[in-house]
């Protein structure tokens, strides 16, 4: 169930990688996360270079996260609360 926070918004708290965070309720998980300062999502399988949201939009892929276990691209799976995030690489 959300809760507000001091502002008054709608707010999730959800895990990721063991850790919890506070993230608005009605966006998208690359939304949320990015509005928590949390920009790095994977990284690079060659050069293990920080890689994150890009286009917002599913074409690039470069938001792939694991959500309660499945792999997903986090610009396009709405943040609940609860759920439990991984950073694949």
């Amino acid at each position: 169930m959300a809760h507000a926070s001091l502002t008054g918004r709608a707010m999730y708290r959800i895990t990721l990688d063991g850790s919890e965070v506070e993230v608005p309720a009605g966006t998208s998980l690359a939304a949320a996360l990015m509005a928590a300062g949390i920009r790095r999502l994977r990284r690079s399988p060659r050069a293990a270079g920080p890689r994150g949201a890009f286009c917002m939009m599913g074409v690039c892929q470069e938001c792939l996260i694991s959500a309660d276990g499945a792999i997903v691209q986090a610009c396009l799976v709405p943040a609940a609360e609860g759920m439990v995030l991984e950073r694949v690489s």
